[in-house]
């Protein structure tokens, strides 16, 4: 299937047009040091009823020389802000690991704000939010350490890595998404009234299953967790899979 035209409709956002009715919209939200450019091949899998919105967020691709958030409370502060224009019909949110994160906490400022709401959270490869973290923050160490952490996550190619120039460029934002989630405070609110699957990789040696389920608590409606062959980046090599299922949660969402 032709993917469809994407247009960035501002530097926040692009918007691959549904190339059915338009039932809804699903924003996605990268893991650290990736850009919307992440979910690009979700364009030929999604729904055709569905429109894709792919976040752009500053420190990253066309935003490169801006500077990254560190602090996830000033990010979602940001995003409601700007994302709101775009809820004027039905969507959901998905983020993977760091965006996971910043997804459960963006639902959480859009009720406090009383803005449109989500008809379904996506939340993948992260723990539940209320559990602590498994391992020391590390986004202070010196490069060489740093890199090598990042590394055992899988998301930074061999390529990449062994070379000096693009890890000069790369470092100063997976610097700061690190630091975004190390320093985020966990406060407890009710649960979201909104359906919350959680996907989690069933050789992920970062989050466990357990860390997974344990999200069923955040949500009021329902809950569902969903494990995939493959790591942390699973929704990579189990990226057919990964679609199927929202494709069916978001039938049934909107």
């Amino acid at each position: 299937m032709e993917a469809a035209k994407d247009v960035t409709v501002s530097k926040w956002v692009t918007i691959v047009p549904a190339r059915g009715g338009g039932l809804g919209r699903l924003f996605c939200l990268p893991f650290a040091g990736s850009g919307a450019a992440a979910y690009y091949p979700w364009t030929k899998r999604i729904l055709p009823d569905i429109e894709l919105v792919r976040v752009n967020l500053p420190g990253r691709e066309a935003r490169l020389r801006e500077a990254p958030f560190n602090r996830i409370g000033s990010l979602v502060n940001t995003l409601a802000e700007e994302l709101v224009i775009w809820m004027d019909r039905p969507f959901a949110i998905y983020g993977h690991s760091m965006g996971a994160l910043i997804g459960f906490e963006l639902a959480r400022e859009l009720r406090r704000r009383r803005y449109p709401f989500p008809s379904h959270l996506f939340v993948s490869g992260y723990r539940a939010p209320h559990l602590p973290p498994s391992e020391p923050p590390f986004s202070h160490l010196p490069d060489a350490q740093f890199i090598d952490r990042v590394r055992q996550y899988g998301g930074v190619p061999d390529l990449v890595a062994q070379n000096e120039e693009l890890m000069e460029i790369f470092l100063p934002t997976l610097r700061a998404d690190f630091e975004m989630t190390e320093t985020h405070v966990y406060k407890e609110e009710t649960p979201l009234e909104c359906p919350v699957t959680a996907f989690g990789g069933l050789s992920d040696p970062k989050v466990t299953r357990e860390r997974i389920v344990a999200w069923k608590m955040h949500s009021s409606t329902y809950f569902k967790a969903r494990f995939f062959p493959g790591g942390h980046f699973f929704i990579q090599n189990s990226e057919s899979l990964v679609l199927n299922e929202i494709n069916l949660q978001l039938t049934e969402s909107f």
